[in-house]
């Protein structure tokens, strides 16, 4: 059963969304997607301040929106996030509750990345980006005011995807995450897992359209199985750091996280998994209507607290 608590963020979700004209393009949702969050927005956490830069890779300048408690520590514990909106649409703009809740909770730093986007960049184009500014932010930690023995890497969903690829492709460099915080992640495109049937009609997202959507960022077939795009199918996942894995019960993507979950104990990996009971796949832009939305978050960030405190 949905909570039902839910169900009040769903109805304002799917009026919002009611607008977008049939067959409109991509770039008509992600401009949407911009007003629908702004509409909903949460009023910003005290004692956060924003601020922007950038890093220029592979001809494309990279966006970062930076998030950092005013009264933290003079060198923060830092979070690097990548958003939702399956590789196509978000920003951190329209994640921005969710990041500045977590520098607000723990007094740290939150980099939200602006990754290149599909169908116009399609993989490896946003995990390269994402790779870029992990090193950036490392290499930058003293001007930053962060740690640099303390920066973790996550993402919501696609987001989620990114972090869990990133720390594969930042195993054993100086700039490899110390912990990594994946909620609801797509960790393959095999679609075969039980909970791609169970909740194939969402609530959110719907499994009818996830192939289409897959193969418009993995760019072709071959791709679909890179574990730079499907962490799922690396041959080792050896040596990548603690993980916090949220799933949703009534998510399709919710076997994925348990599937990564166990591939990480496998190598003997410390995960902490939240199942999620009741939830839906975005439960995170529920939080003003839904108290487990906002438990679950209280959890990720008391996670990540404990994991800076171990560094």
């Amino acid at each position: 059963m949905i909570n039902p608590e839910i169900e009040t963020f769903l109805a304002k979700w799917n009026d919002s969304w009611a607008v977008l004209p049939a067959g409109a393009p991509i770039t008509d949702r992600r401009l949407l997607f911009e007003y629908i969050a702004d509409a909903m927005r949460l009023p910003q956490p005290e004692g956060i301040a924003v601020s922007t830069a950038f890093l220029a890779h592979e001809g494309r300048n990279v966006l970062m929106r930076i998030e950092r408690a005013t009264a933290g520590l003079p060198a923060q514990p830092c979070l690097i996030y990548m958003h939702g909106g399956a590789w196509m649409q978000g920003s951190p703009m329209t994640h921005s509750d969710i990041t500045a809740r977590i520098a607000a909770a723990n007094g740290q730093t939150v980099i939200s990345v602006d990754y290149a986007l599909a169908p116009e960049h399609p993989f490896p184009k946003a995990i390269h980006e994402v790779i870029a500014v992990a090193h950036w932010v490392h290499a930058n930690a003293e001007s930053l005011g962060i740690d640099p023995t303390r920066i973790a890497i996550g993402g919501d969903s696609a987001g989620a995807n990114l972090a869990a690829a990133a720390c594969l492709a930042l195993r054993g460099t100086a700039a490899a995450p110390m912990a990594q915080m994946l909620v609801y992640p797509c960790v393959h495109f095999d679609m075969s897992f039980p909970s791609y049937q169970e909740n194939a009609e969402g609530p959110l997202i719907q499994t009818a359209g996830m192939a289409k959507t897959n193969l418009m960022y993995c760019g072709n077939e071959e791709n679909l199985k890179h574990p730079l795009a499907a962490p799922l199918h690396a041959d080792s996942h050896a040596g990548l750091p603690p993980a916090f894995i949220a799933v949703a019960e009534h998510d399709p993507l919710r076997d994925d996280g348990h599937a990564y979950a166990e591939k990480l104990r496998a190598e003997s990996i410390a995960v902490q998994l939240d199942p999620g009971q009741g939830l839906i796949h975005g439960y995170l832009r529920a939080m003003e209507y839904c108290a487990d939305a906002r438990a679950s978050l209280a959890r990720m960030t008391a996670w990540l607290a404990d994991r800076y405190a171990a560094a």
